[in-house]
């Protein structure tokens, strides 16, 4: 196991522009997930941080909502060629806090750069309408949304700033940034970055902390919106607290995507696309292919295929450029895994086609779980409905295209889907139909960046991050009517 260089990576709290390195909640000790050693102490927020962070942004937001939209504009592009400058500081901080194998940390900055760079060119386009009321004259005006509580998961935080904070900063927002407790160091160098750029003290602030920092943040009377990616149950619970305050809320919550497989569509490419999509970043993805439905006629050729690829897959040390899947985020994240693996094995919820198991031997001491299918799943299963967010495939068959559609839709969730076929008014037919915010066909990615929207159905969560529409989250909208003619 190579030793993580872990001096790189930064803590401490940004409130006003000052780092705060001793705080009213202590510290927390962050796990290097491929080894299950402690790596990093850090500070954490209370509510006191919490109240000091909410009131820089406040005080903040009274200079820069006023900053003309080519000066938004012009920070943001500075920050975005900084970021772009310490590439590789943030890939081995994407490695270190969460265990991202190096086929991917390299592409956590330029994601993060990339969405600065798409937001910082609406910053000067966000214009009103003149609106045609008689009499008088009336006309809109965008207006920054105000203080935003900026929440984000562990699954690759570094590109999630750039989801959520860009374009509130394009927008004229200020923001409380809480990083993930379990990832917490990137949204450190991005803060500082800031700061460098010219962007004022308190336009971003950073508040790394648990549950009791969250609760705070989120029932603040000083935040105007909430952004939050995570799971349905946190997010139930943020949404009845904001309840009481009426604070709006964009959530990205979570997934059991379907992936639908034809008879007619080229069938390496879907299996080798189905294996990879959940056990990429050891299927810790919310928009996962976790549920694998294939055609009748052909499953055993998919499965085949599948189950060839899944153990083609080389499980190991983050760092090691051959490895192709790396640790699960914890020890908790691993005993839940484990326990839904073991229960589906006992219920018979389907049959066990490969792994299933932690490894030993030189990982034993890391968070690392075998990649995993079964096949034959029985759909409403625990196994086929709860988001294992882990290496964990499920399998089942369909005999038509109703029986398709029917399938995909039967979960809670309606984050993404994914679609092979050969036959092009199939994908008109059927993605019509599908429940699902983002759909994916032939290889195609459910993800896009910053250029198109995204965002899911149901218990996936509502609001949309990405494009314009995006963007527009962060901005609201003033009536004026002016009074033109005798009194």
């Amino acid at each position: 196991m190579i030793a993580p260089p872990s001096d790189i990576l930064p803590t401490g709290l940004l409130i006003g522009g000052e780092w705060v390195h001793q705080s009213s909640a202590g510290t927390m000790d962050h796990v290097y997930s491929a080894t299950g050693q402690v790596q990093k102490t850090f500070p954490v927020a209370g509510p006191p941080e919490i109240d000091a962070a909410v009131a820089a942004a406040r005080r903040a937001l009274t200079e820069y909502r006023r900053w003309t939209p080519l000066q938004r504009r012009a920070v943001m592009k500075r920050i975005a060629a900084l970021v772009d400058d310490h590439a590789d500081e943030f890939a081995t901080i994407a490695t270190l806090e969460c265990g991202m194998i190096q086929s991917v940390a390299p592409g956590m900055g330029p994601k993060l750069s990339g969405w600065l760079e798409y937001c910082a060119g609406w910053a000067d386009k966000l214009d009103g309408a003149v609106v045609p009321a008689v009499p008088g004259f009336n006309y809109t005006r965008p207006e920054p949304f105000g203080v935003i509580a900026v929440i984000l998961t562990w699954n690759g935080p570094t590109a999630s700033i750039g989801n959520k904070v860009a374009p509130a900063l394009a927008a004229g927002c200020t923001v409380v940034l809480k990083p993930p407790e379990l990832a917490p160091f990137g949204s450190n160098l991005f803060a500082r970055l800031c700061l460098e750029a010219g962007l004022p003290p308190g336009v971003v602030n950073v508040v790394p902390g648990g549950p009791d920092a969250g609760d705070a943040l989120i029932r603040h009377p000083g935040v105007d919106k909430i952004s939050f990616t995570g799971g349905p149950r946190t997010a139930r619970a943020i949404q009845a607290a904001c309840a009481e305050s009426l604070t709006p809320l964009v959530l990205e919550l979570g997934g059991k995507s379907p992936n639908l497989v034809f008879a007619d569509a080229d069938l390496e490419r879907a299996a080798n696309a189905a294996a990879d999509g959940v056990t990429r970043l050891a299927g810790q993805i919310c928009v996962a292919p976790s549920r694998l439905f294939v055609e009748h006629s052909v499953y055993d050729e998919v499965l085949e295929r599948v189950i060839d690829r899944m153990a083609a897959i080389q499980v190991g040390d983050p760092f090691d450029p051959a490895t192709t899947m790396g640790p699960l985020i914890s020890q908790g994240a691993c005993d839940r895994v484990l326990g839904l693996i073991e229960g589906a094995q006992d219920r018979g919820d389907g049959k066990l086609l490969i792994g299933g198991e932690r490894l030993g031997g030189d990982l034993a001491g890391g968070f690392f779980v075998t990649p995993t299918a079964f096949g034959d799943v029985d759909n409403s299963s625990p196994i086929a409905q709860e988001e294992v967010f882990g290496p964990v495939l499920s399998i089942g068959r369909f005999e038509d295209e109703e029986e398709a559609i029917a399938l995909a839709n039967a979960t809670p969730f309606g984050l993404a889907a994914y679609l092979h076929t050969g036959d092009l008014s199939r994908v008109f037919r059927v993605v019509d139909r599908l429940d699902a915010g983002n759909v994916a066909v032939n290889g195609g990615t459910s993800v896009n960046g910053p250029y198109a929207p995204f965002g899911g159905f149901k218990d996936s969560g509502y609001g949309t991050e990405g494009s314009l529409d995006g963007l527009k989250e962060f901005v609201r909208v003033k009536n004026v009517n002016l009074h033109v003619g005798p009194a």
